[in-house]
């Protein structure tokens, strides 16, 4: 194990060398500004909040500085975050997202446009003053994964029964909207909480807690909470750009799916630039922290199981994805597989984690497949990107380091070293000022040490 670490500094050494001159600290960036946390009071983002990805204001600085024109992919697309700023910039956007939360964000964005601004007044002030839950019969019922069961009180888990009822009365179109006002929500009536990798519960579920019972304070009643969603949506109206703004969503395509599968079908040579944050190799599970949304919207316990295998692989539980080949090209397939195999660190960060799996020394076995997996899919995500990028493209990508078995993985230069042979320069890696501390259980056995975020700036190629 000792001549594995003492490899692993050599070529972690060698590797920093190669991209110390591409490592730049920014001090234009912070964590709040990285991550949607500067989303979460503006209008249209406080909607419905979904914590993963970067805010509004990072995208605007980052088309500032790059100047793309013409048409924009986020292969992982969250909310739109990207689509949303490059449509008000005038580019046309495409966005690629699995999970059915994200889809259905973005699809509610795009029907919005579409929908007379005094039509959605006035469906948002008849249900308000009407309230038409209150006199429905509970015939379109929350069907419930095994993971959400219990989230309710009985008395809330009632009034969505007979919410969801009232919705079948109005049109396809009125029942997304008010459909998505009831997602927007569900954590706030709930007795969970989202936390990183999964759901937290509150002692009051009556489920099994840990070793300090969780108290996430008042809980909104069901009136309560779709009032004052109605009465913010509404009012963001005054100040939101999807109504009263040049913004044209006719020039946002939407495709639902893994990249990994669509990404092969896009054409050769059709983008201006890649503008995107994966999943980080983090162990989060959005098809859990999403649960209670993933229910509202029919997804089933099959359905959940092919999501979560279907993600990007940063989770334990991901298995292999045997199908790869059948997506993309030989061509593709065979490069992305030499510049992953070929990549000296992290075979050795590969061979390391086996060897700490084998010793029982980390606290999930599942950790070495994650990480394996992880960076052979990102390779055929970044060989495949130059494929559709043309010529001189730029691709930013927003990514954490991780570091697992006392190991920190330079997620960053690895997928750089890739981004090399794909034929991308390394324009410049931003490093922001303050890195975020390892986990609890790193710091415990290892020791405090800061991981790098950043923020990469590829550019195709010319020739």
């Amino acid at each position: 194990m000792l001549d594995n670490l003492t490899l692993l500094q050599k070529y972690h050494t060698t590797l920093e060398t190669q991209f110390v001159d591409k490592l730049v600290i920014n001090p234009r960036l912070n964590r709040q500004l990285v991550s949607f946390q500067a989303n979460k009071n503006k209008p249209r983002y406080r909607w419905f909040r979904y914590k993963e990805g970067f805010s509004e204001g990072l995208i605007h600085y980052i088309l500032d500085v790059i100047q793309p024109t013409g048409h924009i992919l986020d292969p992982f697309a969250g909310i739109g975050t990207t689509l949303f700023v490059a449509l008000e910039r005038g580019l046309s956007a495409t966005g690629i997202e699995l999970l059915p939360v994200g889809y259905e964000v973005m699809s509610l964005h795009k029907l919005l446009q579409s929908v007379p601004k005094s039509h959605f007044l006035q469906l948002i002030s008849r249900w308000q003053k009407t309230t038409p839950w209150k006199g429905s019969s509970p015939n379109n019922p929350f069907l419930h994964l095994k993971i959400t069961q219990g989230a309710f009180s009985e008395t809330t888990q009632a009034s969505i029964d007979n919410y969801r009822s009232a919705l079948l009365q109005e049109s396809p179109n009125d029942q997304q909207i008010l459909q998505f006002v009831l997602m927007c929500i569900l954590e706030d009536v709930s007795y969970t909480r989202k936390d990183g990798q999964y759901l937290r519960w509150d002692y009051r579920s009556n489920r099994t807690q840990g070793r300090f019972p969780f108290d996430k304070g008042h809980i909104l009643s069901f009136d309560e909470a779709i009032h004052q969603k109605f009465d913010e949506t509404v009012a963001d109206l005054d100040q939101a750009t999807i109504f009263d703004s040049p913004i044209t969503y006719k020039d946002m395509n939407l495709i639902q799916g893994s990249c990994l599968e669509h990404l092969p079908s896009l054409p050769t040579g059709s983008f201006d630039g890649i503008i995107t944050s994966p999943p980080y190799a983090n162990r989060y599970d959005y098809t859990r922290t999403y649960a209670l949304e993933l229910a509202l919207l029919n997804v089933d316990e099959v359905e959940i199981r092919r999501l979560r295998q279907a993600m990007l692989s940063c989770t334990v539980e991901n298995r292999a994805k045997s199908d790869l080949d059948t997506h993309f090209s030989v061509d593709i397939y065979q490069q992305a597989y030499h510049a992953f195999s070929q990549q000296k660190e992290l075979q050795l960060i590969l061979s390391y984690l086996e060897s700490q799996k084998e010793a029982k020394l980390l606290n999930n076995a599942g950790i070495p497949r994650m990480i394996h997996n992880y960076f052979w899919e990102m390779a055929l995500v970044i060989f495949d990107s130059a494929r559709i990028l043309k010529p001189n493209a730029p691709f930013i990508m927003v990514n954490d380091n991780v570091r697992y078995g006392g190991v920190m993985i330079p997620v960053d230069l690895i997928l750089s070293s890739f981004a090399q042979q794909a034929g991308f320069d390394v324009e410049v890696i931003w490093v922001l000022p303050i890195g975020k501390g390892n986990s609890s259980q790193q710091m415990g056995v290892h020791g405090r040490e800061s991981v790098r975020k950043c923020i990469y700036i590829w550019r195709r190629k010319v020739s």
